[in-house]
């Protein structure tokens, strides 16, 4: 059974009531005829507010807990519905007169605005007409009409969080948050109305130690959800290039199933480094490259090729551009990273010659005579070359470009040097890194201390 039959039988024990109805239907026409026979047995008032129930299109784990709970994190995986879960819990609250001085809160105030209130499964879209609160941009307030208040907040201005009281808090992707714990304490001090205030939290997952010690806390209660669970009401689109590309990777592992991941020991990478120094795109750049860890055999047995692409911006910081890392012959790779070298309209190869010598280079200008070739010699360890190309990523001079790079980042979060398997493209990564950035550190050393001599 592959990992996504397992996951579509698991989410079979958590479905909805609506999805329960159509389970053994086989296609759109026999779901229409059991809609219609089941609509006919229920008052027309009932048929009426089954739109709006929340109860009606909920799978049981986002319906808030029977226990006597604090704070509810919903940590789950991308495309969960986790916002929906959040959205109907407020308005759930605020309809039963539990919650009437909200606060919500979220990393930016345009995620609030689109997302929490404004988004599709955003505060207003879960009301329906005639209960709906008004939303007052420009006073960043919803008004209910029993009178309840929610005030929103962005997490990038955790002071303005001080003085606020409230009875029900919901914070989303408090991962993401920049002044994510001064901006939850905040909150919590002034969560005192009521007799029975309590807060929400709903987000993806990462190891931050802020987030695990509300989780460790006595009343906490933590709901946790896979990708998977919710596939019923995803884009195939999204199914194909977000779940194909990411299942069985690392980055999968934490976005997909909603996995705390810890950080590796002795690993000089982690998954948050890279994270926040992430970018959508690269600026203009001046030099560009494509570096090769070569396996010069073939075969199941043989390594795998590392092929990285980077780029130096004007600034000296580097954009880590594409890997294209594969386990093919020599003259396979070598087609690979020249079309990669013109794909990224690349300056030169870099490529080590350590294991394959001129072998490397011949199977290059097989492809192509003029493409420029620099070849390299690895006369260290792995994790000595690697260790000034980390410290780079430390000081947020290394970019990864966009989420394409998952294979490549859980090879930098996870290698350590008592690992058994080749880094290639690690190896690949540091080779490129190296000729674009720390090369040039070392030569303007040289430089002034020439200079300094000189004088």
């Amino acid at each position: 059974m592959s990992v996504l039959e397992q996951h579509y039988e698991r989410a079979a024990d958590n479905l909805s009531p609506a999805e329960q109805l159509f389970l053994d239907c086989p296609d759109e026409d026999a779901q229409r005829i059991r809609l219609a026979e089941f609509l006919a047995t229920i008052p027309p008032s009932v048929r009426e507010a089954m739109p709006w129930s929340w109860r009606w299109w909920a799978r049981p784990s986002q319906l808030a807990p029977a226990t006597n709970w604090r704070t509810w994190v919903v940590r789950a995986g991308r495309g969960y519905g986790k916002t929906r879960t959040g959205a109907e819990e407020t308005r759930r609250r605020v309809r039963k007169g539990l919650a009437g001085h909200i606060a919500l809160i979220g990393a930016t105030a345009a995620d609030v605005r689109d997302v929490m209130v404004e988004g599709e499964s955003g505060i207003l879209a879960v009301h329906p007409t005639g209960s709906r609160p008004e939303y007052e941009p420009s006073k960043r307030r919803l008004t209910w009409p029993n009178g309840a208040t929610a005030t929103c907040f962005s997490a990038e201005e955790p002071d303005r969080l001080r003085g606020p009281q409230s009875d029900w808090v919901w914070g989303d992707e408090p991962a993401s948050w920049r002044s994510g714990v001064l901006a939850w304490d905040n909150a919590m001090f002034g969560h005192r109305l009521g007799n029975d205030p309590r807060s929400m939290l709903t987000m993806t997952p990462r190891p931050l130690d802020w987030l695990r010690k509300i989780e460790a806390e006595a009343r906490t209660y933590v709901t946790t959800g896979a990708t998977y669970d919710n596939l019923t009401n995803l884009a195939e689109s999204f199914i194909d290039m977000v779940v194909g590309r990411y299942e069985g990777t690392r980055l999968g592992r934490q976005e997909l199933f909603a996995e705390l991941l810890v950080d590796t020991p002795g690993a000089l990478w982690t998954q948050d480094l890279i994270d926040r120094h992430r970018v959508r795109e690269a600026p203009m750049l001046q030099r560009v490259v494509v570096a090769i860890d070569p396996a010069v055999t073939a075969g199941e047995d043989s390594d795998s090729t590392g092929i990285v692409a980077a780029g130096l911006a004007a600034d000296g910081h580097v954009y880590v551009l594409a890997d294209r890392t594969c386990r093919v012959s020599p003259d396979a790779w070598a087609r690979r990273a020249v079309d990669l070298y013109d794909e990224v309209e690349g300056d030169r190869i870099v490529a080590e010659v350590n294991n394959g010598g001129d072998l490397v280079e011949t199977v290059l200008r097989t492809v192509d005579p003029s493409v420029p070739v620099r070849k390299v010699h690895a006369s260290r360890g792995k994790r000595v070359r690697a260790e000034p190309v980390a410290a780079l990523y430390e000081q947020g001079r290394v970019h990864h470009v966009g989420a394409e790079l998952a294979d490549l980042e859980d090879e930098l979060t996870t290698w350590t040097v008592e690992a058994s398997e080749s880094p290639d493209r690690l190896d690949a990564l540091v080779w490129a890194v190296t000729e674009l950035a720390v090369e040039q550190v070392k030569r303007r050393r040289r430089s002034v201390v020439a200079s300094s001599v000189a004088a």
